[in-house]
């Protein structure tokens, strides 16, 4: 279901994040695409709960520090260890290629942490950003944490979409590619879902949490070195995990 007035509160926010500067009504509506009459009630509405407000009489609106101050409780209550950061911005100076953290979210995978790689072509990611949980190698080393029954009550909510040629595009043909990754010692992915990418990704148990970590790139740089990536990500993730069980985080 697609809530549209959350969505276009999130739109407004990522609005001004790409602006980064006060906007009248009329530029919201006109960038948005918005009728200005909901334009009104949603910034008014904003405004009156104190997430805007109007840094120059007349000449526009902003976000408001509130905004960050409730994001900045949000990530303090569950926060990824640093380091969990370090560790993608590890593997992807190690490997080259783009590295992200992922955890699930519904039927996709939703990526929590990111490290660029710093080829002119490469896996272009956001914080954020969701891919299809069954259709990546970082959703099938999430899905690999799951319980069996878990997994096919999982399988009944996904609006299979054939993306490529190589998507799975039924509940067998995902716990063939899990039970392979399993006896592979990691899970990979080619061009399931972005088209010349990729990927590699290994489960990164925390407790009480589901994560994976999943390096991608462009099949011509990845596709043939995937083997070495894995050893590469698996020596740095059970180094990691095991100075975090030293450390006592949890």
């Amino acid at each position: 279901m697609h809530v549209r007035q959350a969505a276009n509160v999130l739109e407004l926010l990522e609005f001004f994040a790409r602006r980064g500067s006060v906007a009248t009504l009329a530029e919201i509506a006109d960038e948005l695409g918005w009728p200005r009459s909901s334009t009104f009630n949603l910034v008014n509405t904003l405004a009156d709960a104190g997430f805007l407000y109007e840094p120059f009489d007349r000449r526009g609106y902003y976000p408001t520090p509130r905004w960050l101050m409730l994001a900045q409780r949000v990530a303090e209550a569950e926060p990824l260890p640093g380091a969990i950061h370090e560790l993608a911005a590890e593997v992807a100076r190690r490997t080259g290629e783009t590295t992200a953290i992922g955890a699930p979210a519904g039927v996709h995978a939703s990526l929590l942490d990111v490290a660029e790689s710093a080829h002119a072509v490469r896996f272009f990611a956001r914080i954020g950003d969701r891919i299809p949980i069954h259709a990546s190698s970082l959703g099938r080393a999430l899905l690999a944490q799951y319980a069996p029954a878990e997994r096919q009550a999982l399988y009944r909510r996904i609006r299979f979409e054939r993306y490529s040629q190589t998507t799975p595009m039924a509940p067998e043909a995902i716990e063939s590619a899990i039970a392979e990754g399993e006896r592979r010692g990691y899970h990979r992915s080619d061009h399931e879902y972005l088209p010349d990418l990729a990927g590699v990704a290994l489960p990164l148990p925390l407790p009480h949490r589901r994560l994976s970590i999943v390096v991608a790139g462009p099949v011509s740089r990845c596709l043939e070195h995937r083997d070495a990536i894995a050893r590469t990500v698996r020596d740095l993730r059970d180094r990691c995990l095991a100075a975090l069980e030293d450390g006592g985080a949890g």
